[in-house]
This record gives C-alpha cells, sequence and structure tokens, in this order.
C-alpha cells in the first residue's frame, strides 16, 4: 500500500474509471473499482482479481462487491478471501465451479461508494478527481485534469488543456494549493518551467 500523504493524497481505489460509468464531470461517482477479474483459479468457482486499490488487504474486510456484467452491476456475496503473489483469490458464494465463473474474466468489481475505505483530510479518490477544472492561483483556467500518475517520490496531476496539450504538475503542495471536488476545481500554482516541458 501507498501510504498516505498529507497533501492531496489521491487513494487510488479505483484506478480507472469503469467503461459504463461516465467520465464527465457530473458529480461523484456512486460505485468505485477495487480490482478485476483476470481468470479462474482452481476448478471449485474462485476467480484472480487483479486488485485496483493501494490497499489489497481490504478485501478481507468486504462482504460484497458489485460485479460489473457489461450489462448491468450485480451484486455478489464474498464466501473467502485469500491472496497468491500480487493477485488476490475471491470465491463467491453459491458459484462453485469453474463453469460458474469462467463468464467473469476481465469484468470489474467495485464497490459503493458506503463500502469505500475511509478517507483522511486531504486524500481523494482518483474517480472523484478525474475531470475537474485545473485552474492557477492567478485565476487563469488551465484544463481539466485527466489522469493521476503514481511515480513513486510523488502522484503527477496530467491536465489536458483547451489546445489539446498535456500539462504534468507535481502533486505536492507548493504546486497543488486546493482540491475542492464539490466545487468541482483544482487550484494549482504553476512552478517555473513546468509549461515550457
Amino acid at each position: 500500500m501507498i501510504e498516505r500523504y498529507p497533501l492531496g493524497y489521491v487513494f487510488r481505489e479505483a484506478a480507472t474509471l469503469p467503461e459504463n460509468i461516465p467520465h464527465e464531470r457530473d458529480g461523484m461517482e456512486q460505485t468505485l473499482r477495487v480490482g478485476v477479474i483476470t481468470s479462474t483459479h482452481g476448478i471449485r468457482g474462485e476467480v484472480k482479481v487483479f486488485p485496483t486499490t493501494d490497499d489489497p488487504q481490504r478485501f478481507r474486510k468486504l462482504k460484497d462487491v458489485l460485479l460489473d456484467t457489461g450489462r448491468g452491476l450485480q451484486p455478489m456475496e464474498v464466501e473467502q478471501v485469500r491472496f497468491f503473489k500480487n493477485m488476490v483469490i475471491v470465491k463467491f458464494k453459491g458459484l462453485d465451479s469453474i463453469d460458474d465463473v469462467e463468464i467473469f474474466r476481465g469484468r470489474d468489481l467495485l464497490v459503493s461508494r458506503e463500502n469505500a475505505v475511509e478517507l483522511g483530510p486531504d486524500e481523494y479518490f482518483i474517480a472523484d478527481l478525474i475531470g475537474l477544472l485545473v485552474v492557477t492561483d492567478e485565476g487563469e483556467r488551465l484544463g481539466t485534469l485527466t489522469d493521476v500518475l503514481q511515480t513513486g517520490a510523488n502522484d503527477v496531476y496530467v491536465v489536458k488543456t483547451d489546445a489539446g496539450k498535456e500539462i504534468f504538475l507535481p502533486a505536492i503542495k507548493q504546486c497543488i494549493l486546493d482540491t475542492d471536488p464539490e466545487a468541482g476545481k483544482i487550484t494549482v500554482h504553476v512552478l517555473d518551467g513546468l509549461l515550457d516541458l
């Protein structure tokens, strides 16, 4: 798990938005992706899940998830969870054979916002930041946040300008001054040379 950092840390629950959830800014997402089913595991109805959350151990506490079937969200009861390398092995209640779960390959597992991890001050879900307007501390419109990259040292916000250019802003307190998902805006200080890249 990547430790929380004090200013504007982005908690990576829902690294990317599922296809059936709108990407435009129309309020906060009501479901957040926690993993993607990559394959079956064994013959007893277990699936391998690639976690898209910072804390794969959170699967231990999950009792219910939502499976994106491609046609809608299907509630699934989690019967058992274990870990293998970088994957989570999940067994759903009532699905006891490989035939029951083969069709779930490549499907997203989501949780409702009520079942999401609890965030601390200045922590955000990426899904709540994508699409926010980015303005400078001088009131100039910079563009729209399109992605958050994790580099190890600090996150990097990818901002697309109206002209289609991408600007990369380090998610550090000297640069990211205010994040307000409810207002739909992030206020930044553009450090010298950032726009010249």
